[in-house]
């Protein structure tokens, strides 16, 4: 399966845990022997500003993060694109998913499944997307932006029991049909990880399930990093993932 990716990931760029020295490297280490990795390529200001304001990408160029945020939303259109072909993730940082139209926190600049999506849509590649966000955080700059739009269907899961998580994202899933189906994957919920609810054969089961239902859809789907911040577990959870949408 193909991973988006590019060096300048493994670079340390704040402070917070999303750009924590050997993060990337964390997952790399694991995942790289079994994908085949695509050297993301910078998102253009058109595909950004197509999901945020003008005086928000001014704010983060003033930031000195434009490069680095470009260059991550570059990557999950990279990976969107392929996604309509075959399973695609997109190994990439700073994540995406609070960043709004004109706003930012929780280790986001630039809403990368946001520019994602909307990018297929204005190239006429798409009519219709599904984003499923299982983050242990909602995704509120994935809402703002995409909520109202009216091709877009988003499910962030919220139950605090492991089967029912997984039940709730099954049915979700079989509920929205969609060209596209795009994964906000965070791997924070995990039993060793922030939330202390999913095991690593979930990530598996979750991406079959993606990939079942895009089968179904004659669509395709691609995935997203977001959050994830043990190191110890955090390149299994990727791993899982990857063989479950490419089984």
């Amino acid at each position: 399966m193909k991973v988006v990716f590019h060096s300048d990931f493994y670079q340390v760029y704040t402070d917070d845990p999303a750009a924590a020295p050997g993060r990337m490297e964390a997952i790399l280490s694991v995942i790289e022997p079994h994908v085949e990795l695509v050297e993301a390529l910078p998102a253009t200001e058109a595909q950004i500003s197509a999901a945020h304001t003008p005086a928000h990408v001014d704010r983060i160029r003033r930031m000195g993060l434009y490069d680095r945020a470009a260059l991550a939303a570059g990557g999950a259109v990279q990976a969107a694109t392929l996604g309509l072909e075959e399973p695609c993730f997109a190994a990439i940082r700073p994540p995406g998913h609070h960043a709004s139209a004109g706003s930012c926190w929780g280790f986001c600049f630039f809403n990368n499944m946001a520019v994602a999506v909307e990018a297929l849509k204005r190239q006429g590649r798409i009519r219709s997307a599904y984003i499923l966000d299982f983050d242990l955080h909602f995704g509120d700059g994935t809402e703002n932006i995409l909520g109202r739009r009216s091709y877009v269907s988003i499910h962030n899961p919220g139950s605090y029991d492991r089967d029912a998580y997984l039940k709730e994202v099954a049915q979700e899933l079989e509920r929205f049909p969609a060209d596209i189906i795009g994964v906000s994957a965070g791997f924070d919920n995990h039993r060793q990880d922030w939330g202390g609810l999913l095991m690593t054969d979930d990530y598996h089961a979750m991406g079959r399930m993606v990939r079942d239902a895009a089968r179904r859809n004659g669509g395709g789907c691609f995935a997203v990093l977001e959050g994830g911040y043990n190191h110890d577990v955090l390149g299994r959870n990727a791993l899982a993932l990857i063989n479950g949408l490419s089984a």
